[in-house]
């Protein structure tokens, strides 16, 4: 149990300056408030008026966003192999070359159904 001790620590002060830092925020911060910080932010354009419902949003961010979680998810599976590859032997190497394959495969996909442009 004795192991876990300085996980617990870290939590706890990991929770407790988050605690603090979203406490103190509305009583240590500027108060002014103007036109620019109340309009929504839309990466430093001008905001795009939406209709009443909220409209349709673009598919293509979502698609984005789960592509790029896609291919993310591929280094965290790499880092690992990487680390214990001499441990591995031949085997490791047959089984990265097969997952990297796949995702090669998918993204050869992706770019060939023009998931990849922005237009």
């Amino acid at each position: 149990m004795e192991l876990y001790v300085p996980i617990v620590v870290l939590a706890v002060l990991a929770a407790g300056f988050a605690v603090f830092s979203v406490g103190i925020a509305p009583f240590t911060g500027p108060k002014r408030w103007n036109r620019a910080k109340l309009d929504a932010y839309e990466c430093g354009i001008e905001p795009t008026p939406q209709p009443v419902g909220g409209g349709r949003f673009p598919l293509k961010y979502m698609i984005t966003a789960m592509l790029f979680i896609v291919f993310d998810i591929e280094i965290i599976f790499l880092y690992p192999w990487a680390v214990a590859f001499d441990k591995l032997g031949v085997f490791g190497l047959v089984e990265m070359v097969l997952f990297i394959v796949t995702v090669l495969v998918a993204y050869a996909y992706v770019w060939r159904r023009r998931g990849l442009d922005w237009d």
